[in-house]
């Protein structure tokens, strides 16, 4: 998969930082900052603004976005607190928000969370009429599941139609790391024109982030000010380490 001349699946993993900032005018700070970054793609995590609801000032955000982004990939993200995040809206507020973000015309990536959807492949498929990409999402702060268990949540939201799948698991020992890297290896040979995304979250599994170009997982997650997951490392660090390892490769 190409998107503004960068390759999604193959290669080095592309690096993606988050903007997790709560205020509308630091959001678009923030955005002109990483849009001059090592940063392939740009993640608005659009629930940890304050004033999501707000739609005049969501789109001013895209605008600014349009604006600044047109060489970086673009990721919208609407986390909900059963995911990880901090945002709580009804289906129909948050199909609203995913009708902006498809009318603002600068998305390139859209997050979904795959099975908090009633009928996720349905939605994926009114996403894609909108013009939309989609990353099924599905993430497990709590623990690792069991090997055939995580293959089985790639495969389904690989099976709904999701152009790319990803999939973040807590490890409890390096075992748990281990075993996220050979699925992702697994589903990844199995599946070699769905690009996949697997992270095993916090200190323990920090090396899960950096090895995608071995195991398959095509992009990673950095931070900039503010870290939107555990274990994400510092934005700056992960782009030279993963230029050093592609070199090596």
């Amino acid at each position: 998969m190409e998107i503004k001349g960068k390759t999604i699946g193959t290669g080095k993993p592309l690096l993606c930082v988050p903007v997790m900032e709560s205020n509308k005018e630091e959001i678009i700070d923030e955005l002109r900052t990483l849009a001059k970054s090592e940063a392939d793609v740009v993640e608005w995590r659009i629930d940890v603004f304050a004033d999501y609801k707000n739609y005049n000032a969501v789109r001013e955000v895209f605008a600014a976005a349009a604006e600044c982004m047109k060489e970086k990939i673009f990721l919208y993200t609407f986390r909900t607190k059963k995911q990880g995040g901090m945002g709580e809206l009804t289906p129909d507020e948050l199909s609203d928000l995913h009708d902006l973000a498809a009318e603002a015309g600068c998305v390139d990536l859209l997050d979904l969370e795959f099975f908090e959807e009633e009928h996720p492949a349905r939605k994926i498929r009114k996403l894609h009429k909108q013009g939309l990409k989609v990353i099924a999402s599905h993430h497990d702060f709590y623990e690792t599941p069991d090997r055939e268990v995580m293959k089985m949540l790639l495969e389904q939201m690989c099976a709904g139609g999701a152009d790319i799948v990803k999939l973040a698991v807590m490890p409890q020992n390096m075992e748990d790391v281990l075993k996220l890297l050979s699925v992702t290896y697994e589903f990844k040979e199995e599946n070699p024109d769905t690009p996949v995304i697997t992270m095993s979250m916090g200190k323990m599994g920090m090396i899960s982030r950096l090895c995608g170009e071995s195991f398959g997982s095509a992009i990673t997650f950095a931070a900039h000010k503010k870290a939107s997951a555990p274990g994400q490392m510092e934005m700056h660090e992960v782009a030279d380490i993963l230029e050093r390892i592609h070199k090596i490769m």
